[in-house]
């Protein structure tokens, strides 16, 4: 079986990456901070699917955290036959969070934890992964990025700027090499992700602005087996996208919003 691994699988897309790839028939490797709940979901997908889950308990804000994840990822497989953790084909680096607060207002320890798990954690974790990948021709990498990363809603928008701008660069350097690196750009996503930041739904868009999570992760899936590397699910995002991609910047910057 190929195994995947996924940053942040305990809930939210990554959750719902970990059911669709169970059920896809790959085993996993689940990454997230919570123990109990890292448990609980690698139970119901053992028992769902029959397939392997290892869980590893990580807060990718913390450099030790991010040392071992990667050290999981570098793992290239021994010799048939030989014991030991199979080598990881698909790497999901999906973890992230935003906050409710205004870069002069908040803490600037939130803003460097949100780089630090969403940028320097997806360069290390990627980095770790290829090498292994490159070396025996076949993987891929998918990098949940956001349509927000088009837009100037601060140190998140910045993040995910350069997860983009990153993951493009990497699909180039992978060029013949059998791997291969996507960028999922979602738009509103109906998930834990704005709760958690203490953000109503109702406060940031209608309800037809919003996409379920089993669309944009089929979606996602879909494009990262066709090798495509800009994966943005639905036609209403994609507009959106090609509207932010066109306007000048300070029209961008007269509707930006930090969160």
């Amino acid at each position: 079986m190929s195994t995947a691994l996924i940053t942040g699988g305990s809930a939210g897309l990554g959750l719902e990456f970990a059911r669709q790839l169970a059920a896809d028939g790959y085993d996993l490797v689940l990454v997230a901070r919570d123990q109990v709940r890292l448990d609980q979901v690698a139970e119901e997908l053992r028992t769902a699917h029959g397939v392997a889950v290892e869980v590893l308990p990580a807060d990718l804000s913390l450099p030790d955290d991010v040392a071992r994840v990667a050290q999981r990822l570098a793992v290239a497989g021994g010799s048939p036959g030989e014991d030991g953790p199979d080598p990881v084909v698909l790497l999901v680096n999906n973890a992230g969070f935003a906050t409710n607060a205004s870069f002069l207002k908040g803490r600037v320890t939130t803003e460097r934890r949100g780089i630090d798990v969403m940028v320097r954690a997806v360069v290390e974790l990627t980095h770790a992964a290829v090498g292994q990948m490159v070396q025996r021709k076949r993987g891929a990498v998918v990098n949940v990025g956001s349509v927000a990363a088009l837009t100037a809603g601060g140190t998140y928008a910045a993040a995910k700027a350069y997860v983009r701008v990153f993951t493009e660069s990497l699909a180039v350097e992978l060029k013949g090499t059998g791997v291969t690196a996507t960028l999922l750009s979602p738009g509103f996503t109906h998930t834990e992700f704005h709760a958690r930041a203490g953000i109503p739904e109702s406060a940031i868009v209608p309800e037809w602005g919003w996409l379920d999570a089993a669309y944009v992760v089929r979606t996602a899936l879909a494009d990262a087996r066709r090798g495509v590397v800009l994966s943005t699910p639905s036609v209403r995002y994609k507009i959106a996208s090609a509207v932010l991609r066109a306007a000048p910047r300070w029209a961008v910057r007269a509707v930006g919003k930090y969160r």
